[in-house]
């Protein structure tokens, strides 16, 4: 059975992309940035909401918190190397930051007498 694509040789060069060179690195360095600090700022934000609001004793609903954290900064990790663009994975991390801070500010978060 004959095959009309060309056999692949593993000598040449792959065609370059719009990715290539210094931009295509600092895409990457960029990506690698947002993940570090966008995705523990989510994570953080996730555990301050989940010790306030679960409906468990303070110690128990802080230590499951701080479990999920570790699930939330991966999930993080991944939608900000799973999105198309830097720009969308800034604006995802961002609104999800965004959407967790004002969770907690209405669940009492950020007042000085959080209830026990």
């Amino acid at each position: 059975m004959a095959s009309d694509s060309p056999p692949l040789d593993a000598s040449r060069d792959p065609p370059s992309s719009s990715g290539s060179g210094w931009r295509g690195r600092l895409a990457v360095a960029g990506r690698v940035a947002l993940a570090a600090f966008g995705g523990y700022a989510v994570a953080a934000l996730a555990t301050a909401l989940g010790a306030v609001t679960l409906p468990l004793s303070r110690a128990e609903a802080v230590s499951t918190s701080m479990l999920a954290s570790f699930a939330v900064m991966a999930g993080a990790v991944v939608f900000v190397f799973a999105a198309a663009t830097l720009r969308r994975a800034a604006i995802g991390i961002l609104g999800t930051a965004a959407i967790l801070t004002a969770c907690l500010w209405l669940a009492g978060g950020f007042s000085a007498g959080v209830p026990a």
